[in-house]
């Protein structure tokens, strides 16, 4: 259960910290900039790998879990768990953010600034790009020591300072979820589940191309 309930703080401190950044800029006049919004993400994720990597490998996005199970580097039976802590953990940092805010329309929802296709496509890349990093320097199905912190919350970062003002980065199902359902703004959610998850199962023969067998189990 501690790996779960890892997943689950993990994920809440995510969207929290993200969204809650979002928010907190368009109340205040744009005060956190939309750099100081991709940092918050890239941060957050960064600490979280330091704080419960060695628990539960701080997946905090089910697209990363199914990535690291396509990659035989964790067993299926454990996947479920993981990915209805991690939407159980954005879904009530949404509900927090809504009770603290109450007057913002969406909660920080990603949406396309562009066409459908153009988000789908940045968010599938995206995520493979964000992906193979993981892969790259994880160990088993676990984001964990110095390395993993800093080149993910690194490539977060920089994934949401470039592509942000088009597609939202998001990168993560859960993160997008939450506050599209809390705000009730889902009408371009389907792009944010389906694109990241393709993202990452395609990180997974990228990975076997260029680098060893070990990436993929």
């Amino acid at each position: 259960m501690k790996k779960y309930c890892a997943e689950f703080f993990g994920t809440f401190s995510l969207v929290f910290a993200g969204t809650g950044a979002i928010i907190i800029n368009d109340v205040g006049g744009g005060m956190v900039t939309h750099v100081g919004v991709a940092l918050t993400f890239g941060l957050i994720v960064l600490a979280m790998i330091y704080a419960v990597g060695d628990v539960s490998g701080a997946h905090l996005n089910p697209a990363v879990t199914l990535g690291f199970l396509a990659a035989r580097r964790m067993h299926a039976r454990e996947s479920v768990p993981y990915i209805i802590s991690q939407c159980a953990g954005a879904l009530a940092a949404s509900g927090v953010l809504r009770a603290l805010f109450p007057q913002h329309a969406t909660l920080g929802v990603t949406e396309p600034a562009g066409s459908n296709l153009q988000s789908f496509v940045l968010e599938a890349i995206l995520t493979c790009l964000l992906m193979f990093v993981i892969l790259s320097v994880s160990t088993g199905a676990k984001e964990k020591g110095i390395t993993a912190g800093i080149a993910v919350g690194a490539v977060i970062a920089l994934e949401a300072l470039f592509a942000g003002p088009i597609c939202g980065a998001s990168m993560n199902p859960a993160r997008s979820l939450a506050p599209a359902l809390v705000s009730a703004h889902s009408h371009s959610l389907w792009i944010y589940l389906v694109a990241p998850p393709l993202g990452a199962l395609a990180a997974v023969p990228v990975c076997r191309c260029i680098k060893d067998a070990d990436c993929c189990g």
